[in-house]
């Protein structure tokens, strides 16, 4: 056998190991209470790229829609979404420009066992429109979600 077949194929196998330890080393999502499905209102403060898993950085509604939701400590409550990859995302539509800062969203997630405030998206996200002569998002009513202001846009599904 040659020198370079050798090679080649050594490079092949050491691919293939790397590869496997990657996909081995690729979390599972049990640390999401799969049971429970949250659906949460609020305004993107930031869309983070990822090759495995973006991310959305958001803060919470009130529930009557008027403000931002604050915790015990005063602070605004915020959350976080985890979602595919951000190929998989932009093929569903789902970017840092069509979600970007500011952007009025509601969300069904399954949250995170031990209680913190983050996520893993189930199916589509709904997205409030913008209205057209103030430029600002048009919010839902109370107790209500983007998928109930005429409007609204999915993206990522089909179904909300």
């Amino acid at each position: 056998m040659s020198t370079r077949i050798v090679n080649t194929v050594g490079a092949v196998a050491l691919l293939a190991v790397l590869v496997s330890i990657t996909v081995s080393a690729h979390h599972s999502f049990a640390m999401y209470d799969q049971k429970k499905v949250v659906t949460l209102t609020g305004v993107v403060k930031q869309f983070v790229p990822q090759a495995n898993h973006a991310e959305i950085h958001f803060m919470l509604f009130a529930p009557d829609h008027k403000s931002l939701a604050k915790g015990p400590d005063g602070k605004y409550v915020e959350w976080g979404l985890e979602m595919a990859g951000t190929a998989q995302l932009e093929r569903q539509g789902i970017t840092a420009y069509t979600f970007g800062a500011g952007t009025v969203f509601s969300v069904h997630l399954n949250p995170l066992r031990d209680g913190s405030n983050f996520g893993a998206r189930v199916g589509a996200l709904a997205k409030c429109p913008v209205d057209a002569t103030t430029n600002k998002p048009k919010l839902p009513e109370p107790g209500k979600h983007c998928d109930s202001v005429a409007g609204f846009t999915l993206t990522g599904g089909t179904s909300f």
